[in-house]
């Protein structure tokens, strides 16, 4: 029978503009690409024909992002350029795309892998924050939307792959330098930040020893700054206008929402990152070929934080009736005063330091013209530290002592933020002071520390709060396969192997109380600044306080102005925080690739299974207070478990520029490494619980085991044009097993009572967290389209637009039928990217846009909360030239750019209850501007 074969046409649109495909698609193509007149389209249009062409010719459902040269992805952030992909969008942190979603499952749900291979991730769990890795020195990222046998990775939501360069495949020496000077749209907000900044890359890719050794190579630092005017609240309780209280047992109502107390301040943050990619390729033969890859990244993001904290509602001061103002429509108290009330000067500073490394090396040899066999290993690992300082300051130590302000709210619209009115001026040196103004010490150590129990000073030596959390990361990886040639009227291959995976990831949690050298009951005074620390004023116009004294909070904890005590001493959650989690995941597969007709319609793709067995254990605390003091015990604990994940991708070519696609696999997501460690908070009764158990347990469940969902997809893709195409998709996933909060049983064997430090008889407890169950369906459609006007008239060529549009819907109950909405999704995604590239001059403006969700922030302790994020459109645009084409001898090789982001300054907004009035956070971050350079010798 006639096998299905690229045409001479399809091979010179696959061809056109970069060298790089899918695998698959090359050895298509070698054999005709001598023979054929290669379409050469350049610069961003260039990287649309090549992303097409990995969509065309892949095997599954992708997406896709590709540069023509290292250091010219379309963005500046790997994350911005896969959140317009259809289907994908991205959550942002401290105003950068970061945490990626596919169709409507969060980050969590996907896998993120480095040239193929499973990634270590700098964050508390398994989501990769992508603001880690440098788009600079990527050369493309592929995102699997459907999975195949031979795929080694697994996420329900779908893979997504970040690849480096081929030097072999570049065919000729590139040295290049790129630059980009960064300017905030905010000017300084905190006098010691920084609102300018730059990037810079240098690489070089050659080929020696007549084409069969390769060398790739990129250097990249860059130093980001980035800054944020924030509204935070404490909370919105219902207060009884009538009775002048807050709502409690004695009052009746009615009541009203009003501020409970807020948390505004300026950020000015400033990332620093030196990265450094190599990639070393020989093929001394035609059968061989062997690859080494390695990455090094030092990630350091540094925040300076100043804000006054307003205890309202919930403050000291008392609301003077009267003052209240009530809108109608909502109920809210918009308005009011507190009288007597103080407040504390917040100055703090952050670092979140991390360190990844990444070695791989691969290679293939091809034993004969039917056999080949194929070996990777790999090695990954990323050390994270924080280091979050929280210094306060204000008029007096404790609730009573020092002056007391009167302070009045009006809300902004929406309750976006608040315009404070104020009679003291937070600026004065001599008025504001080091040390805690409120009593927010209520620690039991600290008490015992001072003296301070029974006396006026009681809970009141914290006059600040180091959190300081550790996440260690280590994968290792091994895998071996085989693959044959087939003659064979429906398949044209046949692969198996085996791969290996280790990894071992640990949190250390830990706190510090800070006081005041030198304070004491005899001496509970108040510090005056030292001038040595003094960094004049930040502003709080935007809140309507003025100017607030700024200080080196760094340098005074560097300097030893204050003694620090552990939190863990006395606070149970450090321990319950801290864990260390191992899997070891050993998996085989088997996969036919598809080369048949179905009648006159030739169909490709591929069938295949993979048995995913998985061993996993945890060891941590299990933790109890006795006497006001932490007693830990350690817990170890095992569990293994085994999925068999089978997978098949068909596509239907209709003809020439018409496909049909369907996929459907079996797939799991593992759990989340905070849910599923062994520390717990533990404590024993004599008395036996309703449960007949002794053991009252709540924390981590090591025994958790994936989510699971079968999938299926189904799309129709026209390609109707080489820069052009249009695609329609509809998927759905069958959800069989989710994770929710619930009860279940652990067993304690050989855990010792925290009271008396004995094993008890009784081994099972009664635990709380998170456990296996639910289930329910998702399911959306998407729709996509990337359309050259050079269709309509000639005179068009070079204009052009991209854009997608997605919807979801969910259907998901959890083991006791109760409705759950899944993190990270948005009901609607939409992307819309605008351009003209032609004669070196390039324009184009892109939107992407989604609705509401729940997503994950870092509340107390770096311990991370979820919560209502609303949805959000922003625009970025860009300008540029590219001076090759001008045939100005001088300049060639040399191209500028000029972008802007958030054009529309849209706010990244977060709620705290079912009323889109009780906001959150309200975070403004301003625009970006980027002045760049490109010069290719």
């Amino acid at each position: 029978m006639s096998m299905f074969k690229p045409s001479i046409l399809t091979i010179a649109l696959a061809t056109a503009g970069i060298s790089s495909f899918a695998s698959h698609a090359q050895d298509e193509q070698q054999a005709a690409k001598n023979d054929v007149e290669v379409i050469e389209v350049k610069g961003f249009r260039g990287s649309v024909v090549e992303s097409i062409n990995t969509k065309r010719f892949s095997s599954e459902v992708v997406e896709s992002i590709s540069a023509e040269d290292i250091g010219k992805l379309p963005d500046s952030s790997i994350a911005e350029s896969i959140a317009r992909l259809p289907g994908l969008t991205a959550q942002r942190l401290d105003g950068r795309a970061s945490r990626v979603s596919v169709r409507g499952f969060s980050e969590n749900e996907s896998a993120t892998t480095f040239n193929g291979r499973e990634q270590v991730s700098i964050g508390d769990n398994r989501g990769v924050e992508f603001d880690l890795y440098p788009s600079e020195i990527m050369s493309g990222v592929t995102v699997y939307k459907t999975p195949s046998a031979s795929l080694d990775a697994e996420g329900i939501a779908g893979v997504i792959d970040m690849q480096t360069v081929k030097p072999l495949s570049k065919g000729e020496r590139v040295i290049m330098f790129n630059g980009q000077l960064e300017q905030t749209g905010f000017e300084k907000l905190n006098p010691d930040g920084d609102d300018q900044g730059f990037r810079g890359t240098v690489s070089y890719i050659d080929q020696f020893a007549d084409d069969t050794i390769g060398v790739a190579f990129a250097y990249n630092k860059m130093s980001s700054p980035n800054q944020e005017k924030r509204w935070n609240s404490w909370g919105y309780p219902d207060y009884s206008i009538s009775e002048n209280k807050l709502k409690d047992d004695t009052t009746v109502g009615p009541y009203n929402p009003i501020l409970g107390g807020a948390k505004p301040f300026v950020r000015s943050s400033t990332l620093e990152r030196d990265s450094a990619m190599l990639v070393i390729e020989a093929a001394p033969t035609d059968r061989l070929n062997m690859t080494f890859d390695a990455l090094y990244v030092d990630f350091s993001d540094e925040k300076i934080l100043r804000g006054i904290e307003v205890p309202f509602g919930w403050g000291q001061g008392k609301i003077r009736s009267g003052s209240e103002v009530v809108d109608t429509n909502s109920d809210f108290i918009t308005s009011a005063v507190t009288q007597g009330q103080r407040v504390v000067v917040r100055n703090d500073y952050e670092e979140r330091n991390a360190e990844l490394t990444q070695f791989g090396f691969n290679t293939k040899y091809d034993i004969d013209d039917s056999w080949s066999v194929e070996f990777d290993a790999s090695r990954s690992e990323v050390e994270r530290q924080i280091w979050s300082i929280e210094s306060y300051s204000g008029t007096g130590r404790g609730d009573a002592n020092g002056i007391a302000d009167n302070i009045g709210y009006v809300f902004d619209g929406g309750n976006t933020g608040a315009q404070f009115s104020h009679e003291l001026d937070y600026s004065d040196y001599d008025l504001i002071q080091l040390g805690g103004p409120l009593s927010w010490g209520g620690s039991a150590a600290l008490n015992d520390k001072y003296g301070l129990k029974d006396t006026p000073y009681q809970n009141t030596a914290q006059d600040g709060f180091i959190n300081a959390p550790e996440i260690n990361d280590e994968l290792s990886t091994l895998k071996l396969a085989a693959s044959k040639a087939l003659e064979s009227e429906y398949f044209s291959n046949v692969s198996f192997g085996i791969s290996y995976r280790d990894r071992e990831k640990s949190k250390v949690s830990e706190g510090y109380f800070m006081t005041l050298k030198g304070f004491s009951l005899s001496n509970p005074g108040m510090l005056s600044i030292p001038e040595q620390y003094r960094q004049g004023t930040a502003s709080l116009d935007f809140i309507g306080m003025g100017n607030m004294v700024a200080y080196d909070t760094n340098g005074l904890v560097n300097d030893g102005y204050y003694d620090l005590l552990q939190e863990s001493l006395t606070d149970q959650k450090h321990k319950t925080q801290s864990w260390a989690v191992q899997e070891e995941v050993i998996a085989v597969f088997a996969q036919l690739d598809i080369n048949a007709e179905l009648g006159s319609i030739p169909v490709t793709g591929n069938i295949g299974a993979r048995y995913v067995q998985t061993d996993q254990s945890s060891q941590g605390s299990a933790a109890n207070t006795i006497d006001g003091l932490v007693v830990v015990s350690p817990t170890d604990v095992s569990h293994d478990y085994s999925h068999f994940l089978p997978s098949i991708n068909l596509a239907f070519r209709i003809d020439e520029d018409q496909t049909i696609r369907f996929g459907a696999a079996k797939t799991i997501s593992r759990a989340r490494l905070d849910e599923m460690n062994a520390s717990i908070s533990a404590s024993y009764s004599e008395q036996q619980n309703n449960d007949g158990n002794n053991w009252n347990i709540s924390g981590g469940n090591p025994l958790l085991e994936p989510k699971e969902a079968t999938g299926f997809d189904l799309s129709y893709e026209n390609y109707f044009n080489a820069e052009g195409y249009f695609a329609a998709a509809f998927f759905y996933k069958d959800i069989t097993q989710w994770i929710f909060d619930g009860n279940y049983e652990v067993d304690m064997t050989g855990v010792a009572d925290p009271a008396t430090g004995e094993i008890p008889v009784n081994s099972t407890g009664s635990g709380s967290g998170k456990i296996n169950g639910g289930e329910g369906n998702l399911w959306g459609y998407e729709l996509s389209l990337a359309l050259p006007f050079n269709i309509f008239h000639p005179s068009l060529d070079g204009f052009g637009l991209i854009a997608s549009h997605t919807a979801v819907e969910q259907d998901i109950t959890d083991q006791k039928g109760n409705e759950y909405e899944l993190p990270g999704l948005s009901d609607q995604i939409d992307s819309l990217t605008a351009y003209y590239e032609r004669n070196g001059f390039q324009a184009r403006t892109s939107m992407r846009k989604r609705s509401d969700f729940k997503g994950d922030v870092y509340g107390l302790g770096f311990a991370t909360t979820q919560v209502d994020i609303k949805g959000e459109t922003i625009f970025d645009a860009q300008i540029g030239y590219d001076f090759t084409e001008a045939g100005i001898e001088s300049l060639d090789g040399l191209s500028v750019t000029f972008q802007v982001q958030n054009i529309t300054e849209e706010p990244f907004v977060s709620l705290q209850g079912s009323s889109d009035l009780q906001v959150r956070d309200y975070q403004d971050y301003g625009r970006t501007f980027l002045l760049g350079f490109s010069y290719k010798l």
